[in-house]
């Protein structure tokens, strides 16, 4: 199915530009850390104001210089592929949200343009080149139209290029050329395909796929040459059917192949499945896809947590794919906490760190009994052929830490990722799949001394 989209239209857009232009990533950092992690807080409480805390990323202390304002609400971060910049927006999702899009210089450490989103956004990229973010904003008001527009914005001038109308348009993926974004809308089941060059001034939007192609797709993964696309459809999770992978030629706009999310019989041909699997957010790692979602029947989660210790009466599933063969490689399930999942990491030593947002918490009473069981929205799959911690081989661990995981940054020269989880920050060792230990604050595993806020995203911005 292809639908073409003439008609545009441009929304007036808040502009403020403090000192617009490009960073130098070479020079030294204002607060002279030469690797730095962002960390957003969106409240304010006593002495700390929201804001954008700069931490130590080599040794986890704050830095002592003041925070970054970046908005009210500071939340999700993207760094530009150049690192000169980090994009933060700034919403609390309700009628009081700022909706404030900002552009930190990370040289400067300040905030070097904003911009009013008309709405909220979950899903904004980078081209290639690191001059424009693209911005999904699913419920800004189109007049004549069904709400939702992908917003255009250079980030040299801070100013609003153009948009074009993408209706529910909720995420976005950019090819590695940078000259095509696919835009995926709530409850459809067809893909936009945007050209960047001619965003604002009209021909930049058609569609592929539809029913019977895609099933509610929410990603998309490139070919090296940007011949291929790996589209990651949610399915039922998603108010859809069946989850699934889809092979797709953008050269022709035709459909290689597909897999479903499932675990398969051993030995079946064609494979069948012993059971539906799910996928809202998926990791590729080579010719490997790491693919995690709950799995729905009849509009509730139904995977049972199979193998676990736990309060917890659903879970979701991890399945592990071959993007060469187009198949799906684990022959049991993969069991980690249920919820919606939006966030994935690889880090060092082979783990995967898997989060997501309203999963079920089990959360022990104050004071807690010994051996009480807490039980959050983050887990931890090891991918090695050996124990890491608690953790064997292909096995998962669930961290005893409540709340949705909402950031996770893997540090890349040490063994550490730092968690934003339940509004704290949290900092894992990949050696034991546990807190890490801190000579800076021995009796408090895997915290920053003096860190008191309400952390959502984490991103180092040095490399």
């Amino acid at each position: 199915m292809k639908r073409v989209l003439i008609r545009l239209l441009l929304l007036p857009a808040s502009l403020v530009c403090l000192s617009c232009g490009n960073s130098n990533p070479g020079r030294a950092a204002a607060s002279g850390i030469p690797y730095r992690a962002l960390l957003t807080n969106n409240v304010s409480a006593g002495s700390e104001s929201a804001g954008i805390f700069i931490l130590n990323a080599e040794d986890d202390v704050r830095a002592n210089v003041a925070e970054i304002s970046a908005g009210e609400f500071p939340g999700m971060m993207v760094v530009t592929p150049n690192l000169a910049q980090t994009l933060v927006f700034s919403g609390n999702g309700t009628a009081a949200s700022d909706n404030q899009f900002s552009i930190i210089n990370n040289a400067s450490e300040q905030n070097a343009a904003h911009v009013t989103l008309p709405g909220g956004t979950e899903s904004f990229v980078v081209s290639p080149d690191s001059s424009t973010a693209y911005i999904a904003v699913p419920t800004a008001q189109v007049v004549g139209a069904n709400p939702g527009i992908v917003e255009a914005l250079q980030l040299s001038s801070g100013a609003i290029s153009g948009q074009v109308d993408v209706p529910a348009v909720h995420y976005i993926a950019i090819n590695n050329s940078g000259n095509r974004i696919l835009g995926f809308s709530d409850n459809s089941d067809s893909v936009a395909v945007i050209t960047p060059s001619q965003i604002g001034i009209g021909g930049a939007l058609t569609y592929i796929g539809g029913p019977g192609v895609f099933d509610r797709p929410v990603a998309a993964f490139f070919s090296s040459d940007d011949s291929t696309a790996w589209v990651v459809s949610c399915g039922a999770e998603c108010g859809g059917t069946q989850a699934s992978v889809q092979q797709f030629d953008l050269t022709t706009n035709r459909l290689i192949a597909s897999v479903p999310a499932c675990v398969p019989v051993p030995g079946t041909t064609p494979p069948q499945c012993a059971g539906l699997a799910a996928g809202s957010v998926a990791l590729v790692n080579g010719s490997t896809m790491y693919l995690a979602g709950t799995p729905y029947s009849g509009g509730l989660p139904s995977q049972p947590c199979t193998g676990e210790t736990t309060a917890a009466t659903t879970c979701g599933l991890l399945t592990i794919i071959n993007l060469n063969t187009m198949s799906v490689t684990n022959t049991a399930p993969i069991v980690i906490t249920d919820g919606y999942h939006n966030r994935i990491a690889l880090a060092a030593n082979g783990q995967i760190f898997i989060g997501a947002r309203t999963c079920t918490e089990i959360i022990p009473p104050v004071p807690p009994p010994t051996g009480a069981e807490v039980r959050g929205c983050l887990s931890i799959y090891n991918t090695l052929s050996f124990a890491i911690g608690s953790a064997p081989a292909g096995g998962v661990v669930i961290p005893p830490m409540n709340g949705d995981a909402t950031g996770i940054e893997p540090i890349a020269t040490r063994n550490v990722v730092y968690v934003a989880q339940g509004g704290s920050l949290r900092i894992y060792d990949t050696t034991i799949d546990a807190l890490e230990y801190n000579p800076n604050d021995s009796k408090n595993p895997g915290q920053i001394s003096s860190l008191v806020g309400y952390f959502i995203d984490v991103k180092t911005i040095d490399f």
